[in-house]
């Protein structure tokens, strides 16, 4: 097995097809098969989805690796989720140095994880674990794909059935503990699908933390699309204007407004 014992994955969920059941069994199965790492999941939903239909089927798979997998389900009633909030309140619990802050459809290769986290451990503050541009590979599955996959641990299955697409700054980065929570964790006054990915790319760049990149591929499993994981143009988020608002008031702030902004938000006293 190879090993990230000294990092935690983060997983805000929100099962809103089958087919996102399906691609939580993949991620999770394949993050706990193939490293020492820790997984934790906050589900925010109406009724916990994960603990019915997708922990029976990875706690069959992992069996005793199961055991680094923490589920938490918070009941909610509202049709806006609560990514940032959600990831913040992960993070609070994070007790490794290095935290992959994670989409729950994606994978990299081994060797990717492992180059990414090298470099926080040799000092990057954030690193996108993919190239900007034409490194984002569309996987379309079913189950007995998935099935292969996991019985294999074989990326090629995946290509065979893959096209090539755009990816910049979502799907997942890997960051250091430290300087996440010093750079102000998540900015929970992005409610919902929002800018925020470009948002953490640019805090991070402007306060001038140490940014990296592995030019390597993003796997993307793809599924049918919820309420909340329209595009934005589709989003139905009544708080968009207000997240777009703030981020180009972000965007007009100097190094010093924005690391006072981010010193100063009320969010933060909640995690101290």
């Amino acid at each position: 097995m190879k090993k990230l014992s000294d990092a935690t994955f983060i997983i805000p969920l929100r099962i809103d097809s089958a087919d996102r059941v399906r691609n939580i069994i993949t991620t999770v199965g394949f993050i706990l098969e193939t490293f020492d790492a820790k997984v934790i999941i906050k589900e925010v939903d109406s009724q916990p989805l994960f603990k019915e239909y997708a922990l029976p089927q990875i706690t069959e798979y992992l069996e005793e690796k199961v055991n680094n997998l923490t589920h938490i389900f918070e009941e909610s009633q509202d049709s806006v989720f609560y990514r940032m909030q959600i990831i913040n309140e992960m993070l609070s619990l994070v007790e490794t140095d290095i935290v992959f802050n994670y989409d729950c459809d994606v994978l990299l290769k081994e060797e990717t994880y492992e180059k990414s986290a090298q470099m926080i451990r040799d000092g990057y503050d954030i690193v996108y674990p993919y190239g900007f541009g034409n490194y984002q590979k569309q996987v379309h599955v079913n189950d007995e794909i998935v099935s292969e996959f996991l019985n294999e641990l074989d990326f090629s299955i995946l290509d065979t059935n893959s096209n090539i697409y755009d990816a910049q700054y979502g799907h997942v980065q890997v960051l250091s503990k430290k300087s996440y929570i010093d750079a102000g964790m998540e900015n929970e006054n992005f409610k919902g699908s929002s800018p925020e990915d470009k948002e953490r790319f640019y805090r991070f760049t402007k306060l001038g933390y140490n940014v990296g990149r592995v030019g390597d591929f993003v796997y993307h499993l793809e599924h049918s699309r919820g309420e909340n994981s329209w595009p934005i143009s589709a989003q139905k988020n009544p708080y968009m204007q207000n997240n777009f608002s703030l981020w180009e008031e972000l965007q007009k702030m100097t190094k010093e407004q924005l690391r006072e902004y981010y010193n100063t938000q009320p969010y933060l006293q909640k995690y101290k």
